[in-house]
């Protein structure tokens, strides 16, 4: 069975963002939109699933990898101790693999942050202040459909770059703490 579940995990961690945005288009904003009774499923709640959705295998893997890294040897002298395989799991295992999830988590979020496309077909690419259940335009959404027709040297434009530069540097600050991390967990 975990074979079969690792491979599952990685065939979605595999899925195009775009893949995720059109099953998110054609089934859930229509699922969300009669599941609340609203006027347009398009709306940031529906954008989160779909988030949610693509980076899980993404983060499942990962921290399946950094379990596995952890000695044998420990889960072993646990259950010799008299521990049993949950406290052993829970108290010993995850415990060892903790820097590694939460590496996982932080990469993900940052493949949450960048992403555009599937965000693009399931929020409603609306700019205003959302509520859970309004449209919305995400920064890299924005950035997408604006470029376009954004004309050179307009501040409209400059707006974009800068926004851009902003989503760099947001990016830029969760690649340094997972860097902070990993390098605290190499010490311990």
């Amino acid at each position: 069975i975990a074979a079969a579940a690792r491979s599952c995990v990685a065939l979605l961690a595999g899925i195009p963002s775009v893949v995720y945005g059109l099953v998110g288009m054609t089934v859930l904003v229509p699922f969300v939109q009669k599941t609340f009774s609203l006027s347009s499923g398009a709306c940031l709640l529906t954008a989160i699933l779909v988030l949610t959705v693509m980076i899980l295998p993404y983060i499942v893997s990962v921290s399946e990898t950094a379990l596995r890294a952890v000695p044998r040897e420990y889960e072993e002298a646990s259950l010799a101790l008299g521990a049993t395989k949950a406290e052993t799991w829970f108290l010993v295992s995850l415990r060892a693999a903790k820097s590694g999830v939460i590496a996982s988590v932080i990469q993900g979020t940052g493949r949450a942050v960048g992403e555009a496309m599937a965000i693009l077909m399931v929020a409603g690419n609306v700019a205003n202040m959302p509520s859970l259940f309004a449209s919305v335009r995400f920064l890299t959404t924005a950035i997408v459909s604006e470029m376009s027709y954004a004309a050179y040297g307009s501040l409209q434009r400059d707006a974009l770059f800068s926004v851009g530069l902003v989503l760099f540097l947001f990016i830029l600050l969760i690649n340094a703490a997972l860097r902070l991390l990993s390098e605290r967990s190499a010490k311990a």
